[in-house]
């Protein structure tokens, strides 16, 4: 899912639409859960729909109305981790999908821990540009789940469902992967490029991850704003 970016300046403003719509999404992951856990499935589809149309749309709000927002950059993909996490609890509770795929992603989240503390190391408000690639990922994993959730059922249709969300996770794991490597080789690359006057730059925030082109592309020496901080980019996903 995207993101929420624009093409203004970002904002520290808190209540704006796009924020609004992070926020309501959310709060549908605690229910979301709880459906998958009751055995509601289609109600926890019509959440999971709502939820993605919902990124999709504050995306577009924040390009149109000009409220693109720091804490839109951080809401944005800390919903579409926190519905992967509910989202793999749940099944994994249901025997839906087996516990070495969630090894596989919780471990993909390890690995790219350390990367917020290192980019602020370097002085940088934000972390990395998100990578298509991560975003790619994300995507294959949130058609994944709701298509294995269906395909915990039983008929034709039930079965069609169940190879398409693993078609699906197979792809979502491996560019979620691959994404963690570029993220690692992106943060390797800025810490060269960077002066050692500059390692003990001021501490700031971090965002969340995921997405971008194939190929790291060069990163510039960080900038500073008017502050005093130096100006960085939203996290990987």
């Amino acid at each position: 899912m995207d993101a929420e970016t624009g093409t203004g300046p970002v904002t520290g403003r808190i209540w704006t639409v796009p924020n609004l719509l992070s926020f309501a999404r959310l709060l549908g992951v605690p229910l979301f859960l709880w459906l998958v856990l009751s055995g509601q499935d289609w109600w926890a589809l019509g959440v999971l729909v709502f939820a993605g149309l919902s990124d999709w749309l504050d995306g577009k709000l924040a390009r149109a109305l000009n409220q693109t927002s720091k804490l839109g950059t951080v809401l944005d993909p800390a919903a579409d981790r926190l519905y992967i996490l509910a989202t793999l609890v749940g099944l994994t509770v249901r025997d839906v999908i087996p516990v070495w795929l969630v090894v596989i992603l919780l471990a993909r989240e390890v690995a790219i821990t350390p990367i917020v503390p290192i980019m602020r190391r370097l002085g940088y408000a934000g972390t990395l540009p998100v990578h298509f690639v991560g975003k790619a990922g994300t995507m294959c994993l949130l058609y994944a789940f709701p298509l294995l959730l269906v395909g915990d059922h039983h008929g034709w249709w039930a079965t069609t469902a169940r190879v398409g969300g693993w078609a699906f996770a197979i792809w979502g794991v491996g560019l979620y992967w691959w994404a963690a490597v570029l993220y690692w080789a992106q943060t390797v690359q800025l810490a060269r490029a960077t002066p050692p006057d500059q390692d003990d730059g001021p501490d700031a925030s971090g965002a969340s991850d995921h997405d971008g082109p194939a190929a790291a592309p060069p990163l510039p020496t960080p900038d500073r704003d008017a502050s005093g901080d130096q100006k960085g980019a939203q996290t990987p996903r």
